[in-house]
């Protein structure tokens, strides 16, 4: 089945096939009249990688944060427009919930500092108050490390402090925490932009490989990121989604004037 998406001009237009996520017409604001981001309609594809690209101050990371809610954390915010996951209005989610299905990868490594790796990984677990057996432990703990490529580098340091890896390790490891609650979508705020080219590289290997389980979605202002390893791409300016189109097309032949100036370089 073929969904078809509008996005704010009638002329850009995205076929997406069965959508896991659906977008409709969403507006975010932070208090007052004045809205970060504004209509924004799009459908992101299953198993697929999707990059958000655009200047700073454009609207990206409100838009990944609301994909969760986590955009509700700051007072006064509201909405218009929804959001459904599956067929499921997010809004009707227990946000706890939500979290757990649609996961989230910060832009600097964030290991809780006084946690031990182990304990990193299955954090959301012990927060939440969800009690497991030791045995269930171990399985999301080697499982989780062994999605990320870290199982061989940690498990005889699994109860050093997360702290202790290197920097490319341990956002690798927030991966891993995020894979533990087995997510359907995992959202990443340029997680590769505190990282040198060589964790980078792995990083993007990583979410490549990942995809095959995983329909994630990444904000980042790297273009030679978005082009190497992202399947559909979205160029957000002013709070408006310009363009959504295929990452290679988009780069290739842009529809908007304003995609090809930022793709070129001409602001940004």
């Amino acid at each position: 089945m073929e969904s078809t998406i509008l996005n704010k001009t009638d002329d850009k237009i995205i076929q997406i096939e069965s959508p896991i996520l659906n977008i409709d017409k969403l507006s975010v604001s932070y208090g007052g009249d004045k809205y970060s981001i504004m209509d924004v309609s799009a459908g992101i594809q299953k198993n697929k990688i999707t990059a958000i690209m655009g200047p700073s101050g454009c609207g990206k990371s409100t838009l990944l944060r609301a994909i969760n809610r986590m955009h509700e954390l700051y007072p006064d915010t509201h909405h218009k427009g929804s959001i459904t996951l599956a067929g499921e209005n997010i809004y009707k989610i227990n946000p706890i919930e939500l979290r757990r299905k649609i996961g989230m990868v910060f832009q600097r490594p964030n290991p809780f500092p006084t946690m031990s790796i182990y304990d990193n990984v299955i954090a959301a677990y012990k927060l939440n108050g969800i009690k497991l057996k030791k045995s269930e432990k171990d399985e999301i703990v080697e499982r989780s490390l062994r999605e990320v490529g870290l199982w061989d580098e940690t498990k005889d340091a699994l109860h050093k402090k997360g702290t202790f890896l290197s920097g490319g390790q341990q956002q690798r490891l927030c991966i891993a925490r995020a894979l533990a609650y087995k997510p359907e979508v995992i959202l990443l705020d340029e997680p590769t932009s505190a990282l040198d080219p060589i964790a980078t590289a792995k990083i993007e290997d990583l979410l490549v490989n990942l995809k095959k389980n995983y329909t994630i979605i990444l904000v980042t202002h790297n273009m030679g990121q978005a082009a190497r390893i992202s399947d559909h791409s979205m160029f957000m300016y002013l709070g408006e989604l310009v363009e959504y189109g295929k990452t290679k097309k988009m780069f290739t032949t842009p529809k908007d004037e304003r995609t090809e100036a930022y793709l070129t370089g001409k602001f940004g």
